[in-house]
């Protein structure tokens, strides 16, 4: 059996970061993937680098070839490409970072564990070979999966997609149906509908992105709209049915129970993500999990058993990889640090979704700044109010903010408009550093630059 200081399962962002760090550090590593075609993680090859390629390549595809299907088909076609070969580039890169490291070993296979500090290798699933690996310190980073709702004939259809297949088709529908209108519903909407598909999101809930601003939320459901983006809300989908060239969804309205039926040509499932741990054998090694199916860890990353962390989308929760980037920090500072990093020492925790324009947002909504209690005062700006989103020719949206009136300091922050990503960034940096709201309206930004509209959306404070 070959004994290493850690083994990390899984070949997430978090993971290869610290494997690097530890292997920089002398210690002998041990890194575990299952899947070649998964170097680099879930990011890399079935996340946000090949989705939001996609998207830019939509956005292109919108502006010179706008109602031509046939036009925007072939452009689908070369984006695909073009996508395949970043995704291919950044796989490599990231096994050469690992494999170039003396101290790193990579393994094929899939390691479940025997003991709290053992795991066991399969090195594929039609072998009946295996071996042993012995670990003092262990991580897990099997990172997540695509959830797949219990719906008849999803099992059996040859038209339904999940957000890891959908972008091998080299098919561009004619029309999209999607189940689910959560970021990757709305992303893969935008950028299929920038393609030239017309596209129908079928959502069980009764309001669009129902933890966003609300007001926010009916901004983006009216410039979805205007993109041929169809949103049925309460639609409960009952079954599916695969036709000569397409797809059925049979579905009620939850509000008053009226059947109906929708034919497109594909169907993607987009209901979420569920954390990777199937075949780990979790319970040999004494590791609890939640009723979510997330490995259960202290403000640490450590998990119940000794010895043994976890970081990235197996712990559950909020699934960003900036977070499982942060989680290697964490398991580092109290690997070697001063021990004083936790996951409760980030908040508050952006994002964004990667909609034309994109949203995005931090801390409090209005709703629930107004249910706590707060003094607040609000400010809304229109997009089309700043001169950088006219000359990229992009004014649709809204950016708001929420600032405690007694403290001067932001309480939160939506930004539907172009480059809402990079802006958020900017009122995060201000919140997490304690300062005003005067500080962002006072603050010399180039010009013309969308960052600049933060100067007038905080103006009235």
């Amino acid at each position: 059996m070959k004994r290493y200081d850690a083994i990390i399962i899984g070949f997430g962002k978090g993971g290869k970061l610290l494997a690097v760090e530890l292997a920089n550090r002398n210690w002998k590593v041990a890194v575990i993937e299952r899947s070649p075609d998964m170097y680099g993680g879930t990011c890399i090859n079935v996340g946000c680098i090949p989705t939001k390629t996609m998207i830019n390549e939509s956005e292109f595809a919108e502006r010179i070839c706008q109602d031509d299907y046939k036009k925007q088909s072939k452009l689908y076609s070369l984006a695909l490409r073009r996508k395949d070969k970043l995704v291919t580039f950044l796989r490599e890169k990231n096994v050469e970072n690992l494999t170039n490291n003396p101290n790193i070993t990579l393994y094929d296979g899939t390691a479940s564990f025997l003991c709290p500090d053992t795991v066991k290798v399969v090195p594929s699933p039609e072998s009946e070979d295996y071996f042993e690996l012995e670990g003092k310190e262990i991580f897990i980073n099997t990172g997540s999966t695509p959830i797949l709702p219990d719906i008849d004939g999803l099992k059996n259809s040859r038209y339904i997609y999940t957000s890891e297949t959908l972008l091998h088709s080299e098919i561009l529908p004619q029309h999209l149906l999607i189940i689910g209108s959560g970021a990757i519903g709305l992303e893969f909407a935008t950028m299929y509908a920038g393609f030239g598909s017309k596209v129908t999101i079928l959502e069980a809930g009764k309001r669009l992105l129902p933890k966003a601003d609300r007001e926010i939320a009916e901004y983006m459901q009216e410039s979805l709209k205007r993109k041929n983006i169809e949103i049925r809300l309460n639609a409960r989908v009952q079954s599916l049915h695969d036709t000569a060239d397409g797809i059925t969804a049979a579905y009620t309205d939850a509000s008053d129970g009226t059947p109906y039926f929708l034919e497109g040509d594909a169907l993607l499932i987009a209901t979420g993500r569920k954390p990777m741990i199937d075949d780990l054998n979790l319970e040999k090694a004494k590791i609890q999990v939640n009723a979510q199916g997330g490995i259960i860890v202290n403000e640490q990353l450590r998990t119940t058993a000794p010895h043994v962390w976890a970081l990235g989308d197996v712990k559950g929760g909020e699934m960003y990889d900036y977070l499982s980037i942060d989680d290697s920090r964490i398991i580092l500072n109290h690997l070697f640090g001063n021990k004083e990093r936790s996951v409760d020492d980030r908040n508050p925790v952006p994002y964004a979704i990667f909609t034309d324009p994109p949203m995005a947002h931090i801390g409090l909504t209005e709703e629930e700044a107004m249910k706590r209690g707060y003094p607040i005062k609000i400010s809304r700006l229109p997009a089309s109010a700043i001169p950088r989103a006219r000359t990229l020719q992009n004014m649709d949206g809204m950016l708001k903010a929420i600032v405690n009136t007694d403290t001067e300091k932001i309480l939160g922050c939506s930004l539907f408009c172009v480059d809402a990503p990079e802006l958020i960034n900017l009122v995060a940096f201000v919140m997490k550093t304690g300062q005003k709201s005067s500080a962002l309206r006072n603050f010399i930004f180039t010009h013309p630059s969308m960052s600049e509209g933060l100067n007038e959306l905080f103006k009235a404070f």
